[in-house]
């Protein structure tokens, strides 16, 4: 084992599954920060912690089944409608009040590792071949790399959450980027093999479609949430009022 950390090309592979999964994880820490952005604040860290933690740990399972998932018809169909689905769901306000109370802040915390753990599993389904493949089918080597860069990717969770508390507006970005990574699913997905090969443009213009979409289906949500809140307030009013 001590032999194993002491030869060289160890190190070498070490490094080459940390840069590929922080260059794979790009889109994985905005999910992070999206799911975590409505925790109180004593609750972040943990969020990203207990987040990171499963989604590692699932990717490292993902990473021995890699190819047979692959493989599995209509997978990264229902992967692609289940990444806008979530896409959607990250971009929607905050419910008031949500956040009252220990137990609603602890339902709201389990929901975003619940969200984070789902996402991961989603977008990893190509990535973890890339890291299968650094790792040369060594195990060991695999979880060592993957758990150095838990911290990396917490971090990067953590920077992104700033500046969404500082520039609300990547929120949106955010959800539109879960919808373009949905649309490069579904142009993999073997199904649409035939089509994509005949018409390429295809390739840019569904995950174009699909980050559109989900900005479209998330603001109308968003309008007609604010629309019903609206109209609950004046039916309170007025109950007062009598």
């Amino acid at each position: 084992m001590l032999e194993m950390f002491s030869a060289p090309g160890f190190w070498v592979d070490v490094f080459k599954i940390i840069m590929i999964d922080l260059l794979l994880s790009g889109d994985n820490a905005v999910v992070i920060a999206l799911a975590c952005r409505n925790l109180p604040e004593a609750q972040r860290r943990k969020g990203i912690m207990y987040g990171v933690g499963g989604a590692i740990g699932l990717r490292i399972v993902l990473t021995f089944f890699a190819v047979s998932l692959l493989s599995l018809p209509y997978l990264k169909l229902v992967g692609a409608f289940l990444l806008i689905w979530i896409g959607i769901k990250l971009i929607l306000p905050e419910d008031e009040g949500h956040s009252e109370g220990n137990i609603k802040a602890e339902t709201q915390l389990l929901a975003a590792v619940k969200t984070i753990i789902i996402a991961d599993f989603v977008m990893s389904l190509d990535n973890v071949l890339g890291v299968a493949a650094a790792a040369k089918g060594n195990v060991a080597l695999l979880v060592f790399g993957l758990l150095i860069s838990i911290p990396l990717i917490a971090w990067s969770s953590q920077l992104v959450l700033k500046l969404i508390d500082r520039f609300p507006f990547i929120i949106m970005g955010g959800g539109a980027l879960l919808g373009f990574v949905a649309g490069e699913m579904l142009v993999t997905e073997a199904l649409f093999k035939p089509l994509m090969d005949a018409q390429h443009l295809l390739h840019w213009i569904v995950p174009a479609v699909c980050a559109v979409l989900v900005l479209a289906i998330g603001k109308w949500l968003t309008l007609r949430k604010l629309r019903s809140a609206k109209a609950i307030d004046l039916v309170d009013e007025h109950v007062k009022a009598d």
